[in-house]
């Protein structure tokens, strides 16, 4: 990925820019939404492809926002960007937090959490596409924070090599399960357990996980909860909702483990569990 210009060589001008100060003020409501989807057509077709540098969430960010939807939310409406997901983890930060980020896509959350979290914070930021890896990093790298570690890998149930599809219009929706009809190609990419990798990253707690990895939540999760230490049970677990594709009832094995289901946004399921060790 070509790092050059440097960042903030690509700052929104013109009407790019306006449209971006226009709709970061939208409300969240149905009008709201589809001025946004609209506005933000017009915006990407001025941009000509180019990638545009942004602070969001408190921190720096190098956006694409073409073929990644992630990028065009965090771009466009950062304001609806899972505010209360956010809240609810700014609110349980403590010293040392932990957070796991599995499926961190271009690392809106990690950086979300590194900006909010302190010096003594430990972020994992997980993904295994390599370009937006590559994407990933470059954002990290534009922040002074030094909590976060990038990690090229897939999470599932076993270690290995796995096929990923790539979802050819939103590269946020590639996956190692097939989820809708517009994969374009494959790629083999390795994969390890949530448990190994939380191990071999020396944790003793994690105080939050968000995953977001297209129906595959369950492949993660079943076996960490029958195989890892209660004290390595997350507190906070953020998953994107997706029933459709999980072959076991997730929310069901959440509960099963003293999980309690604090809500359900638009994107996601949030639950918490008992007192933190």
């Amino acid at each position: 990925m070509n790092e050059s210009p440097p960042f903030g060589s690509h700052h929104p001008s013109g009407l790019a820019a306006r449209i971006i100060e226009l709709t970061q003020r939208l409300p969240d409501s149905w009008l709201g939404r589809r001025l946004y989807i609209l506005l933000r057509r017009v915006a990407i077709r001025a941009l000509h492809k180019a990638p545009l540098d942004v602070e969001r969430f408190g921190a720096r960010m190098r956006l694409y926002p073409y073929d990644n939807i992630c990028d065009k939310k965090v771009l466009f409406t950062p304001q609806l960007f899972d505010p209360v997901e956010r809240e609810l983890l700014k609110a349980r930060m403590r010293d040392g937090f932990t957070f796991v980020d599995a499926g961190a896509n271009i690392g809106a959350y990690s950086l979300f959490v590194a900006a909010h979290a302190g010096p003594a914070a430990r972020i994992l930021a997980i993904e295994p596409q390599p370009d937006v890896f590559d994407r990933l990093t470059y954002n990290i790298r534009q922040n002074p924070f030094g909590t976060i570690k990038a990690i090229a890998c897939a999470v599932a149930d076993k270690p290995g090599e796995l096929t990923m599809f790539v979802h050819a219009k939103n590269r946020g929706e590639s996956s190692v399960k097939i989820v809708g009809a517009d994969e374009g190609e494959t790629l083999q990419v390795p994969a390890t357990t949530l448990l190994a990798l939380v191990r071999q990253e020396s944790f003793s707690r994690i105080d939050a996980i968000k995953l977001d990895v297209e129906g595959a939540e369950d492949i993660i999760l079943e076996p960490f909860f029958r195989d890892a230490p209660e004290a390595l049970y997350p507190h906070l677990v953020i998953i994107e909702k997706g029933s459709g594709q999980w072959e076991t009832d997730l929310p069901g094995l959440l509960t099963a483990h003293g999980y309690v289901q604090l809500c359900e946004t638009r994107q996601n399921l949030v639950f918490e569990r008992g007192p933190r060790i």
